[in-house]
């Protein structure tokens, strides 16, 4: 099984090293912060080999040529986005297969927030890194994507099993959560999962990494075929795309 090690970075991003025990090969999912990064490894014992980016922004691909320059590790990114993702040596499109170590990791393009952002899911482990495309109760602003693509990418990621585990790049559960419960207020399981979420931060605790059968129950970015936020929204009977882009217009506003 793959080891998972969680990094908190700057001011809200979570890092993640990624390591196989049976080759050594360790990578970092994104470069928010060199130092923490560096400490971790220090850690665990382990050699950084390759850097996962999932999109170009600073706060995810910032720390990739010191990085780089010092473990003489493999820089991963998109294709379609080679060309801002600093000192990039593997460029990958959506069904593309990447090895780390003896494990195998499927990119799926999920664009939106940025048009080319990628998301690493490890079937065997049950685990994907989506970046800032979904948060816990949440997904990411449409900086340079659609509606309509954020909704298409959103929905390859629900379509993974419910039992994956989501690890994605920010700690903002809290505010996603009084956001949610704004929208479909009647939903028992986001009632539920609000205590706990409260809990966690009270305890200074993360909520990150999630799931994709707790995501699927709770999370309003992915529920556009919920009556009651339908409802809410005045929206009943309305596609899924137009339902989503009012969701994300009234949380940008939130």
């Amino acid at each position: 099984m793959l080891e998972i090690y969680q990094i908190p970075c700057l001011q809200d991003n979570y890092g993640f090293l990624v390591h196989d025990p049976e080759t050594g090969a360790t990578a970092t999912i994104d470069t928010p912060e060199v130092a923490p990064i560096n400490q971790a490894l220090a850690a665990k014992g382990w050699r950084l080999t390759h850097i996962l980016n999932t999109h170009h922004h600073f706060d995810h691909a910032g720390g990739n040529e010191e990085l780089k320059a010092q473990w003489n590790c493999q820089v991963v990114g998109a294709a379609i986005d080679a060309e801002r993702i600093p000192g990039i040596d593997v460029a990958l499109a959506d069904g593309d297969t990447l090895t780390l170590g003896s494990k195998q990791a499927r990119i799926i393009e999920v664009p939106g927030h940025t048009s080319g952002h990628i998301a690493y899911y490890f079937a065997a482990d049950e685990v994907a890194f989506v970046g800032d495309t979904l948060f816990a109760l949440g997904c990411g602003r449409l900086f340079e994507g659609t509606p309509e693509q954020m909704s298409e990418s959103l929905a390859k990621i629900m379509a993974l099993p419910d039992e994956t585990t989501v690890y994605c790049a920010h700690e903002y559960t809290e505010a996603n959560a009084a956001f949610a419960v704004t929208v479909e207020p009647a939903n028992p399981a986001l009632q539920q999962r609000v205590k706990e979420i409260q809990a966690l931060r009270a305890a200074g605790k993360p909520t990150v990494p999630t799931s994709i059968g707790l995501e699927r129950a709770t999370n309003p970015f992915v529920r556009s075929d919920s009556a009651e936020l339908q409802a809410v929204l005045n929206l009943s009977g309305a596609d899924e795309v137009a339902v989503f882009a009012e969701t994300r217009r009234r949380k940008d506003h939130f």
